[in-house]
Protein backbone atom coordinates (compact mmCIF):
# COMPACT_ATOMS: atom_id res chain seq x y z
CA UNK A 1 0.00 0.00 0.00
CA UNK A 2 1.46 3.33 -1.07
CA UNK A 3 1.68 5.88 1.74
CA UNK A 4 0.35 9.40 1.19
CA UNK A 5 2.62 12.43 1.73
CA UNK A 6 2.50 13.26 5.42
CA UNK A 7 1.51 16.77 6.60
CA UNK A 8 1.04 17.44 10.32
CA UNK A 9 -1.26 20.30 11.39
CA UNK A 10 -1.64 21.90 14.79
CA UNK A 11 -2.92 25.21 16.18
CA UNK A 12 -1.22 27.75 18.42
CA UNK A 13 -2.53 30.82 20.20
CA UNK A 14 -0.01 33.65 20.39
CA UNK A 15 0.34 34.37 24.11
CA UNK A 16 1.88 37.24 26.01
CA UNK A 17 5.03 35.23 26.72
CA UNK A 18 5.60 34.89 22.95
CA UNK A 19 5.59 38.54 21.89
CA UNK A 20 7.73 41.67 21.88
CA UNK A 21 6.78 44.99 23.45
CA UNK A 22 4.72 45.90 20.38
CA UNK A 23 2.81 42.61 20.39
CA UNK A 24 4.45 40.79 17.46
CA UNK A 25 5.60 37.17 17.66
CA UNK A 26 9.29 37.08 18.59
CA UNK A 27 11.69 34.99 16.53
CA UNK A 28 12.73 32.87 19.52
CA UNK A 29 9.07 32.09 20.23
CA UNK A 30 8.61 31.19 16.56
CA UNK A 31 11.55 28.77 16.88
CA UNK A 32 9.75 27.07 19.78
CA UNK A 33 6.60 26.79 17.65
CA UNK A 34 8.64 25.10 14.93
CA UNK A 35 10.26 22.68 17.36
CA UNK A 36 6.92 21.83 19.01
CA UNK A 37 5.37 21.12 15.60
CA UNK A 38 8.27 18.84 14.62
CA UNK A 39 8.06 16.91 17.89
CA UNK A 40 4.27 16.71 17.61
CA UNK A 41 4.62 15.29 14.11
CA UNK A 42 7.03 12.56 15.26
CA UNK A 43 4.70 11.56 18.12
CA UNK A 44 1.62 11.59 15.89
CA UNK A 45 3.38 9.43 13.29
CA UNK A 46 4.38 6.91 15.96
CA UNK A 47 7.96 7.33 14.79
CA UNK A 48 10.78 6.57 17.21
CA UNK A 49 14.47 6.31 16.50
CA UNK A 50 17.75 5.46 18.19
CA UNK A 51 19.26 8.84 17.31
CA UNK A 52 18.68 12.49 18.16
CA UNK A 53 18.12 15.50 15.89
CA UNK A 54 20.34 18.60 15.77
CA UNK A 55 19.30 21.59 13.69
CA UNK A 56 21.99 22.85 11.30
CA UNK A 57 20.27 25.82 9.69
CA UNK A 58 16.87 27.46 9.55
CA UNK A 59 15.65 30.07 7.08
CA UNK A 60 12.51 32.06 7.84
CA UNK A 61 10.46 34.23 5.50
CA UNK A 62 7.92 36.54 7.13
CA UNK A 63 5.09 38.07 5.11
CA UNK A 64 3.32 39.28 8.24
CA UNK A 65 4.24 38.74 11.89
CA UNK A 66 1.59 36.92 13.96
CA UNK A 67 0.22 39.15 16.70
CA UNK A 68 -0.76 38.79 20.35
CA UNK A 69 -4.06 36.95 20.70
CA UNK A 70 -4.01 35.58 17.15
CA UNK A 71 -4.70 31.87 16.61
CA UNK A 72 -2.45 30.42 13.94
CA UNK A 73 -2.47 27.17 12.03
CA UNK A 74 0.93 25.44 11.99
CA UNK A 75 1.55 22.93 9.19
CA UNK A 76 4.80 20.96 8.88
CA UNK A 77 6.14 18.31 6.52
CA UNK A 78 9.41 16.73 5.40
CA UNK A 79 10.44 18.56 2.22
CA UNK A 80 13.79 16.93 1.47
CA UNK A 81 16.16 14.18 2.57
CA UNK A 82 19.93 13.68 2.61
CA UNK A 83 22.05 10.70 3.69
CA UNK A 84 22.13 11.75 7.36
CA UNK A 85 19.82 14.72 7.52
CA UNK A 86 16.38 15.91 6.45
CA UNK A 87 14.67 19.19 5.65
CA UNK A 88 11.43 20.24 7.34
CA UNK A 89 9.19 23.02 6.01
CA UNK A 90 6.74 24.64 8.42
CA UNK A 91 4.16 27.33 7.69
CA UNK A 92 2.06 29.57 9.90
CA UNK A 93 -1.27 30.94 8.66
CA UNK A 94 -4.09 32.91 10.30
CA UNK A 95 -6.54 30.08 9.59
CA UNK A 96 -7.64 27.43 7.13
CA UNK A 97 -7.52 28.76 3.60
CA UNK A 98 -5.70 31.92 4.66
CA UNK A 99 -2.45 33.13 3.14
CA UNK A 100 0.81 32.17 4.82
CA UNK A 101 2.15 34.53 7.43
CA UNK A 102 5.47 32.75 7.93
CA UNK A 103 7.38 30.00 6.12
CA UNK A 104 10.38 28.31 7.78
CA UNK A 105 12.70 25.77 6.20
CA UNK A 106 15.06 23.93 8.55
CA UNK A 107 17.66 21.22 8.01
CA UNK A 108 18.08 18.76 10.87
CA UNK A 109 20.93 16.25 11.15
CA UNK A 110 20.51 12.84 12.75
CA UNK A 111 23.21 12.20 15.37
CA UNK A 112 24.08 9.05 17.27
CA UNK A 113 23.18 9.40 20.94
CA UNK A 114 26.36 7.74 22.19
CA UNK A 115 28.97 9.35 19.95
CA UNK A 116 27.25 12.55 18.82
CA UNK A 117 28.30 11.81 15.24
CA UNK A 118 25.96 11.98 12.22
CA UNK A 119 24.24 8.70 11.42
CA UNK A 120 22.01 7.30 8.64
CA UNK A 121 18.27 8.02 8.83
CA UNK A 122 17.27 4.39 8.35
CA UNK A 123 14.43 2.70 6.44
CA UNK A 124 11.69 3.60 8.94
CA UNK A 125 12.31 7.30 8.42
CA UNK A 126 12.13 6.91 4.64
CA UNK A 127 8.93 4.89 4.96
CA UNK A 128 7.18 7.58 7.02
CA UNK A 129 8.63 10.76 5.51
CA UNK A 130 9.89 9.73 2.08
CA UNK A 131 6.53 10.29 0.31
CA UNK A 132 6.36 13.96 1.31
CA UNK A 133 10.01 14.56 0.34
CA UNK A 134 9.12 13.15 -3.11
CA UNK A 135 12.74 12.35 -3.96
CA UNK A 136 14.03 15.86 -3.30
CA UNK A 137 17.55 15.86 -1.85
CA UNK A 138 19.05 18.61 0.29
CA UNK A 139 22.50 19.65 1.44
CA UNK A 140 23.61 20.30 5.00
CA UNK A 141 26.43 22.61 3.91
CA UNK A 142 26.72 25.95 5.74
CA UNK A 143 27.45 29.16 3.84
CA UNK A 144 27.64 32.10 6.25
CA UNK A 145 30.92 34.03 6.41
CA UNK A 146 33.06 34.08 9.52
CA UNK A 147 32.98 37.18 11.70
CA UNK A 148 35.02 40.06 10.30
CA UNK A 149 38.60 40.17 11.58
CA UNK A 150 39.84 41.34 14.01
CA UNK A 151 36.37 41.52 15.57
CA UNK A 152 36.12 37.73 15.50
CA UNK A 153 38.91 37.35 18.04
CA UNK A 154 38.37 36.32 21.68
CA UNK A 155 36.85 39.22 23.62
CA UNK A 156 35.03 40.65 20.60
CA UNK A 157 31.35 41.52 20.94
CA UNK A 158 29.22 41.98 24.03
CA UNK A 159 28.80 39.32 26.74
CA UNK A 160 25.65 37.25 26.24
CA UNK A 161 25.41 35.04 29.36
CA UNK A 162 23.62 31.69 29.32
CA UNK A 163 21.20 30.49 32.00
CA UNK A 164 20.59 26.98 33.29
CA UNK A 165 17.10 27.14 31.71
CA UNK A 166 18.73 27.52 28.26
CA UNK A 167 20.00 23.91 28.23
CA UNK A 168 17.88 21.00 27.06
CA UNK A 169 17.98 17.28 27.78
CA UNK A 170 20.90 16.77 25.38
CA UNK A 171 23.09 19.06 27.48
CA UNK A 172 23.23 21.63 24.66
CA UNK A 173 21.71 25.08 24.50
CA UNK A 174 18.31 24.73 22.83
CA UNK A 175 18.21 26.10 19.28
CA UNK A 176 15.48 28.62 20.17
CA UNK A 177 17.90 30.35 22.56
CA UNK A 178 20.11 31.40 19.65
CA UNK A 179 17.07 33.11 18.15
CA UNK A 180 16.82 35.13 21.36
CA UNK A 181 20.25 36.56 20.49
CA UNK A 182 18.86 37.40 17.05
CA UNK A 183 15.95 39.17 18.77
CA UNK A 184 18.46 41.32 20.68
CA UNK A 185 19.96 42.25 17.31
CA UNK A 186 16.54 43.10 15.83
CA UNK A 187 15.73 45.41 18.75
CA UNK A 188 18.71 47.61 17.86
CA UNK A 189 17.99 47.80 14.12
CA UNK A 190 14.92 50.01 13.93
CA UNK A 191 13.38 47.74 11.26
CA UNK A 192 11.87 44.26 11.22
CA UNK A 193 13.40 41.51 9.08
CA UNK A 194 11.29 39.97 6.34
CA UNK A 195 13.84 37.17 6.07
CA UNK A 196 16.15 35.63 8.64
CA UNK A 197 18.51 32.69 8.41
CA UNK A 198 20.50 31.13 11.21
CA UNK A 199 23.27 28.56 10.92
CA UNK A 200 24.51 26.47 13.84
CA UNK A 201 28.26 25.86 13.76
CA UNK A 202 28.92 24.06 17.06
CA UNK A 203 26.95 23.34 20.23
CA UNK A 204 27.00 25.69 23.20
CA UNK A 205 27.85 23.54 26.22
CA UNK A 206 27.92 24.23 29.95
CA UNK A 207 30.81 26.55 30.70
CA UNK A 208 30.51 28.49 27.47
CA UNK A 209 30.78 32.26 27.78
CA UNK A 210 29.15 33.53 24.57
CA UNK A 211 29.59 37.02 23.19
CA UNK A 212 27.24 38.61 20.67
CA UNK A 213 28.87 40.39 17.73
CA UNK A 214 26.71 42.29 15.23
CA UNK A 215 27.17 44.18 11.97
CA UNK A 216 24.42 46.26 10.36
CA UNK A 217 23.86 48.11 7.09
CA UNK A 218 20.66 49.55 5.58
CA UNK A 219 18.26 46.65 5.07
CA UNK A 220 20.72 43.95 6.14
CA UNK A 221 22.35 42.82 9.37
CA UNK A 222 24.56 40.00 10.63
CA UNK A 223 24.93 38.51 14.08
CA UNK A 224 27.46 36.01 15.40
CA UNK A 225 27.29 34.29 18.76
CA UNK A 226 30.91 33.55 19.65
CA UNK A 227 32.73 31.51 22.28
CA UNK A 228 36.43 32.17 22.53
CA UNK A 229 36.27 33.92 19.16
CA UNK A 230 34.80 30.82 17.43
CA UNK A 231 31.23 31.00 16.08
CA UNK A 232 28.56 28.99 17.82
CA UNK A 233 25.92 30.33 15.44
CA UNK A 234 25.52 33.04 12.82
CA UNK A 235 22.46 34.84 11.51
CA UNK A 236 21.65 37.00 8.49
CA UNK A 237 18.70 39.39 8.60
CA UNK A 238 17.19 41.13 5.60
CA UNK A 239 14.42 43.70 5.23
CA UNK A 240 13.18 41.99 2.07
Amino acid sequence: MELQPRVFTSWRAVHGTDVSLDGRLRLDALARYLQAAAEGDLVSAGYSSTYDWVVRRCAVRVDSYPRLGQRVRVRTFCSGIGPRWAERTTTLAAGDGEAELVRAVAVWAAVDRASGRPCPLGPDFHRVYGPSAAGRTVSVRLSHPRPPAPEGQPGAGDPWPLRSADFDVSGHVNNAVYWAAVEDTVTALGWLPAAAEIEYHRPALPGCEPRLLTSAAPGEAWAWLLNGGRPLASARLSAR
